[in-house]
């Protein structure tokens, strides 16, 4: 077993899976307990999470159904686009509802993600629900859809009124106190490319499409630091500082088991955009890109974030996290 000296010395010299670790942070029981950084990173810097964002956006759901804003998670998603023109002979899209988005079985009629018709549209959610649909009609199955989650932002946005970030900012950042966000502002393709390979730190910025909407599938920029804070507030059923922010009632709906994964996602179970790695065990993940993550533990009462640069191929540090990390914090 390491202690934290050797396990920062590790991941400094690794030419591997942990070559591209920037910060690792651990809260314990209510206490920060690990706070380490790399490849010039400091503990206030931000990293694009790529699809640690779903995992916000699902505590966004909860905000606005725990606010009244959507009645349930079985309303359909064509109830909050009245003004949307559905193409002529699709009847799927009418059935798919809030929680298909959320578990990701909601149908698309496309083979690979339209990544350039929709990320050059100048409507990304309105672009996006073109492909909602098809002829198959709902099936059940698990369609990962990092664009396709993009209709939830619009769905949060016209239930409430209110941009996504803002109502980010204002009912999970702040309360949380972490730094607000900004939008990322003016897109081009040479911009996202450079927005994932980029290994600099990044502003406290969201990205998001010319209507000043987020991206809801990845471009949420965040420190390991506000990863572990957001996993304490699930850990603790929804409150944090004596503050109750989001309910007990909507995290253990989003935290349960809906599906068993295939081998592509290490046969985890999949809730509301959250994972939950072991059948019979009180683990739960928020998973990105380049293995970024926010880890909670209920058995040990730990949260953990950790962030990284562009790498392909690397998934799930649920591993690292309990054979690596999660020894050290005793240390």
């Amino acid at each position: 077993m390491m202690n934290k000296e050797e396990l920062h010395r590790f991941i400094s010299n690794s030419t591997g899976n942990e070559s591209n670790i920037c910060q690792i942070y651990a809260i314990k029981d209510g206490e920060a307990v690990y706070d380490d950084c790399w490849r010039g990173y400091k503990t206030e810097d931000a990293v694009n999470i790529n699809s640690v964002t779903k995992g916000v956006m699902a505590l966004l759901a909860g905000i606005a159904l725990d606010r009244g804003s959507i009645k349930s998670v079985d309303q359909k998603v064509m109830d909050f686009f009245p003004e949307y023109t559905v193409k002529r002979g699709e009847k799927t899209i009418y059935d798919v509802t809030i929680k298909h988005l959320l578990t990701m079985t909601a149908p698309y009629k496309y083979r690979s993600e339209p990544w350039t018709k929709v990320c050059t549209s100048d409507d990304w959610t309105l672009s996006v629900l073109d492909f909602l649909g098809g002829r198959k009609g709902i099936t059940g199955e698990f369609k990962y859809a990092t664009l396709g989650i993009q209709i939830l932002a619009g769905v949060i946005e016209n239930a409430t009124g209110e941009k996504c970030i803002d109502l980010a900012n204002k009912c999970l950042f702040e309360p949380l106190g972490l730094p607000e966000r900004i939008n990322h502002g003016d897109s081009s393709k040479e911009d996202q490319f450079d927005f994932f390979m980029n290994k600099k730190p990044r502003k406290y910025e969201w990205y998001s499409d010319p209507q000043d909407t987020v991206t809801a599938g990845w471009g949420l920029c965040m420190s390991a630091l506000d990863m572990a804070v957001i996993g304490s507030l699930v850990l603790n059923g929804g409150q944090y500082g004596g503050k109750r922010i989001i309910s007990e009632e909507y995290l253990k709906d989003m935290l349960t088991p809906y599906l068993k994964l295939g081998e592509k996602f290490g046969y985890m179970n999949y809730g509301y955009l959250w994972y939950k790695p072991f059948d019979d065990r009180e683990v739960y993940a928020a998973i990105g890109d380049s293995g970024n993550i926010i880890y909670i533990n209920k058995e040990q009462d730990v949260s953990v974030g950790i962030t990284g640069t562009f790498k392909p191929r690397i998934f799930d540090r649920v591993e690292f996290i309990e054979k690596k990390v999660l020894p050290v914090l005793s240390d």
